[in-house]
């Protein structure tokens, strides 16, 4: 099979795979390997050759990203059950001010979400909210949909964040290039602004016209908020600024400090070894562990990373069926016939892979499945589309990262973490975090082609 026909079987594919994910409530890992092997045999692959291909996608993924991933979520709860997260949010708060617990609150989700889920950086961070709350008597909801947005947009776009450095490998290694998470990182830093912006202004707007079960005094079975010394109290002492940030900054630095030296055209091994991705990340494994020690709590060691490999594996598993459906698309005709008809695709560019995984995030609702299989579907076409030079994949990345947000509803978990958690009614729950996650996905993508203007 091949042409039109093709194509046309690839949407229903896709179409089927959302179906099976969103209704049929199959796991995401074995829907993508189903739809594969389908769309493998209906598209004409030898049936010998199918296991292989099949085979070399999934152990291709893994080979490649999957140390990085478990790395970056051990980093992430080592911060979380230390109190390390809550200092840099702390950090923050004392930058910014009380007196700005809006821009307190985005600007610690922001930072929090780089290593630790968005999910897990919410529950941590709604008890510091709740206070400021109470201290500033500021509205409860433009606090909750700031914090919300901020943790979402690093979520999608910084490693060590497991859904990015997914899509990075995945991009990098289907042009045939190394993995460049420096690029992605700083991408992903500057496309940020005017999400975060935006974010801003639409919390203060809708926390004008919305507002929570307590502030409309239908919530007779309110927690009562801790203080923040009492909050302090509940982690024991918190570490040091430092240590809490040296997980996240040193692996950046290291990596820096490779690709300088990578410019330059300096050779030093000790530099190239420390600045590759999984050495990088596993001295800020190595920094994470250190709060533990300092804590004197290395016998919870076992425990958080036993913790730790039950998150990352299902991420692990969906990451390398992804690899798999972009396998298989690359042994089909579909990257030859989508190569002589790529001047329609190269038109759009960003905006193929940002409505592919807005589509995708609507329907089944979980932003890793829908980054993940974005990049598999993307990487096969990238030569063809435009977009295989280094900025322009690390700049793919964020723009499936962008599409990643749009939208958040009730088929996302996250959802029902912030409307929970934020004390809102459910169709409170779309008024802001929906429309939030919208808003948030449009200045997204804008500031991806901001980027691209200067970098194509």
């Amino acid at each position: 099979m091949s042409g039109i026909p093709l194509i046309i079987t690839f949407v229903i594919a896709i179409a089927l795979m959302i179906y099976a994910i969103s209704k049929l409530k199959i796991h995401p890992f074995l829907s993508i390997m189903a739809v594969s092997l389908l769309f493998g045999l209906v598209a004409g692959i030898p049936l010998a050759d199918l296991p292989n291909v099949i085979g070399t996608g999934f152990s291709n993924t893994f080979k490649s990203i999957g140390i990085v991933i478990i790395f970056g979520a051990l980093i992430g709860t080592l911060l979380e059950k230390t109190g390390a997260a809550l200092k840099m949010a702390d950090s923050v708060v004392r930058l910014v001010g009380k007196k700005n617990p809006e821009l307190a609150m985005l600007l610690m989700g922001w930072i929090v979400s780089i290593p630790v889920f968005c999910d897990s950086g919410f529950v941590i961070l709604n008890p510091i909210r709740k206070a400021m709350v109470k201290r500033t008597m500021r509205s409860s909801v433009a606090s909750t949909v700031a914090l919300s947005m901020g943790l979402y947009i690093s979520h999608c776009f910084i490693p060590p964040t497991p859904g990015p450095i997914a899509a990075a490998n995945t991009l990098y290694e289907g042009a045939g290039q190394g993995v460049n998470l420096l690029l992605v990182i700083m991408f992903g830093i500057l496309a940020s602004i005017l999400p975060l912006i935006a974010s801003y202004i639409f919390a203060i707007s809708i926390g004008k016209r919305v507002k929570d079960r307590e502030e409309l005094g239908e919530d007779n079975d309110a927690e009562i908020t801790q203080t923040y010394e009492e909050l302090v109290a509940s982690y024991g002492k918190l570490p040091n600024a430092w240590l809490s940030f040296a997980p996240i900054v040193v692996p950046i630095l290291l990596m820096s400090l490779s690709s300088a030296f990578a410019m330059a055209k300096l050779s030093v091994p000790v530099i190239t070894f420390f600045g590759t991705p999984i050495i990088a990340i596993a001295v800020g494994v190595l920094f994470a562990l250190g709060v533990l020690v300092a804590q004197k709590r290395t016998g919870d060691f076992y425990e958080l990373t036993n913790e730790t490999l039950k998150i990352a594996g299902p991420i692990l598993f969906i990451t390398a069926a992804g690899g798999v459906l972009g396998n298989v698309i690359a042994n089909t005709s579909m990257v030859e016939f989508i190569k002589e008809n790529s001047t329609v695709l190269a038109a759009i560019g960003m905006m193929f892979p940002f409505l592919l995984s807005a589509i995708l995030k609507t329907a089944q609702g979980s932003s890793t499945v829908a980054i993940t299989t974005t990049a598999g579907i993307i990487a096969p076409m990238l030569t063809s589309i435009g977009l295989a030079s280094p900025a322009l994949i690390a700049l793919t990345v964020i723009a499936i990262g962008a599409g990643a947000m749009t939208v958040s509803h009730a088929n996302d978990s996250y959802f029902w973490v912030v409307t929970n958690f934020g004390n809102m009614k459910v169709e409170d729950g779309y008024k802001t975090q929906t429309l939030g996650t919208l808003v948030t996905g449009i200045a997204s993508i804008i500031n991806v082609y901001i980027i691209y203007l200067f970098i194509r």
